[in-house]
């Protein structure tokens, strides 16, 4: 017969696993659209690399991230079994849906707000962790990594490109830009396990440790977030190949066509800006709209803003990325009211 402690442990871990899943889904498309949409990538390749540099960036990267979401929101000793399910849940049921229709959504913002709930319900709201450090990154980084891509693009890649120096096919062929393209897509990858496998990882880890009266040192946190990690990091490949194919229309071939050498810049702009963010100051925030706003600068660069914010897709991000973190947080608040009412 299973010990009543491990009963308690099978169902949050059996959500993290299809939280991975539909993360997986969502993180393919920032990923590897640039490579995809530049054509250099096969997409029966791509749920295969994605889930090793996501499992790779969540074990060399993804401690402090996993310490914002496991204990600093919300005190670690209030993540128990039965809150761990409601967030991963909330977490997951809200991503299914961005997932579903095909656009892709910040599972960092979707659990901050599904850890929030709790958190106010039960009047324990880090309040300063979420007003000072993680809310205004959410708002600032997009802005950033628009305008840079866009300054990047008018100012430097354009002008360069008009002169004729990137034009010839001599050079878009060249094996060493190919290279460097799919190169920047697996590191785009990597930044999505230091920030998105935290997010499941974080409160399983903090719960682990009260279910089992393990004391809550930072050693035992770190060994039990990296066994956490090697039971949720491969679900995200399964999630990008279930769910990849649609996002990484969407945000690879829909919103822009792609160049080489746009690609890279797009990729490396947001990546870094999403590591810089979580290796430094451990805050989730969205790799999906860090990408966005640096596919937007180039293509208002190259093609002027006029065309590029009338297109529906668009449109339709913007939509759903307020939608998906407001259904987190309702059904988390939801259940965790059903719950300490109810005594379930």
């Amino acid at each position: 017969m299973t010990s009543p402690i491990y009963s308690h442990l099978l169902l949050p871990y059996v959500i993290a696993m299809f939280l991975a899943i539909t993360m997986g889904g969502s993180g393919t498309g920032p990923s590897f659209s640039v490579a995809y949409g530049a054509n250099l990538i096969k997409k029966s390749l791509i749920p295969g690399l994605f889930g090793l540099m996501v499992f790779i960036g969540a074990i060399v990267a993804g401690k402090n991230t996993s310490v914002t979401l496991g204990k600093d929101i919300l005190p670690s000793e209030m993540m128990t079994y039965g809150l761990v399910s409601i967030i991963l849940l909330s977490v997951s049921l809200s991503l299914l849906f961005a997932n579903i229709v095909g656009i892709p959504q910040s599972t960092s913002q979707a659990t901050i707000m599904a850890i929030t709930a709790p958190a106010l319900y039960y009047n324990m709201l880090n309040t300063n962790k979420l007003l000072v450090d993680i809310l205004p990154t959410w708002f600032v980084l997009p802005l950033i990594s628009f305008i840079l891509c866009f300054l990047i693009g008018k100012y430097i890649y354009h002008p360069i490109r008009k002169r004729g120096y990137l034009m010839s096919a001599k050079t878009h062929s060249h094996p060493i830009l190919q290279v460097l393209v799919v190169g920047m897509s697996l590191y785009v990858a990597f930044s999505i396990g230091a920030n998105n496998v935290a997010n499941a990882a974080g409160p399983i880890a903090s719960m682990t440790l009260n279910e089992m009266d393990i004391e809550p040192t930072e050693h035992n946190f770190l060994l039990i977030m990296m066994l956490s990690t090697l039971i949720v990091a491969p679900n995200f490949a399964i999630g990008s190949s279930v769910f990849g194919n649609k996002i990484m229309q969407n945000t690879g071939k829909e919103i822009i066509l792609f160049g080489k050498i746009e690609a890279i810049i797009i990729a490396f702009v947001t990546a870094s800006l999403l590591l810089m963010a979580s290796v430094f100051k451990g805050v989730p925030t969205s790799l999906v709209q860090l990408n966005v706003g640096a596919i937007l600068g180039i293509g208002v660069a190259k093609l002027g803003a006029k065309n590029i914010f009338k297109k529906t897709e668009v449109n339709k991000f913007f939509i759903i990325w307020l939608i998906s973190p407001i259904m987190a947080f309702s059904i988390s608040l939801f259940l965790t009211w059903l719950v300490d009412c109810y005594g379930w």
